[in-house]
């Protein structure tokens, strides 16, 4: 029992001391504007300023440094992919143009050659053909030549025998038939002659 009143009288005494406290403190305003206890307070603002400057300076700060500092070297990082992809893509790029390059050049190389070809197909092809041509245009000539002095030949032995009728009709005049060729031979020739000239 003596402990428990013990503890009763101590609560009563803070109580008697706190209400006329309270009373004075009603009475002077705002705490922290009264000068008595500025000290207290500058000491109190000291101590949690330190605190609280020590706790960011030695935890807070540091994390944060470091998380920056990880999100900095992340972004480098991702930064020197990026480079390096648009570096293989402009690489790639290139040597997808110079093979375009070089395909378009062997195309057209090719088309090339595969014109010159058919351009030297088609001369043979041409030399032949005119070679045919030659023989067989020849070959008509020559038959036609044939076939022209043979004309001639009957032609002069019919003009022979038509002079002879006619001579012998109007003239009255036998000749031979050897005459009458030489006689046709000789205008044959006058006219080769004339037709020549």
């Amino acid at each position: 029992m003596k402990p428990m009143k013990t503890c009763q009288h101590a609560g009563l005494l803070i109580a008697g001391l706190a209400m006329p406290m309270s009373a004075q403190a009603a009475g002077a305003g705002l705490p922290q504007l009264d000068i008595s206890t500025w000290p207290s307070q500058l000491f109190w603002l000291v101590v949690l300023f330190t605190a609280g400057y020590t706790l960011m300076a030695k935890f807070v700060t540091p994390r944060i440094g470091s998380v920056l500092e990880e999100r900095r070297a992340k972004l480098d990082e991702d930064l020197g992919k990026a480079r390096s992809a648009s570096e293989d893509a402009a690489r790639i790029r290139a040597e997808y143009e110079a093979d375009l390059d070089a395909a378009r050049t062997a195309a057209a190389e090719t088309a090339k050659q595969a014109a010159a070809e058919a351009a030297k197909q088609a001369e043979a092809s041409d030399a032949k053909i005119a070679k045919k041509l030659a023989e067989k245009v020849a070959k008509a000539e020559a038959k036609l030549a044939t076939a022209r002095s043979e004309a001639m030949a009957n032609l002069n032995n019919v003009a022979a025998e038509a002079a002879m009728a006619a001579v012998a009709q109007l003239a009255n005049i036998q000749t031979t038939a050897a005459q009458a060729g030489k006689t046709a031979d000789k205008l044959a020739t006058q006219m080769a002659k004339q037709e020549s000239n």
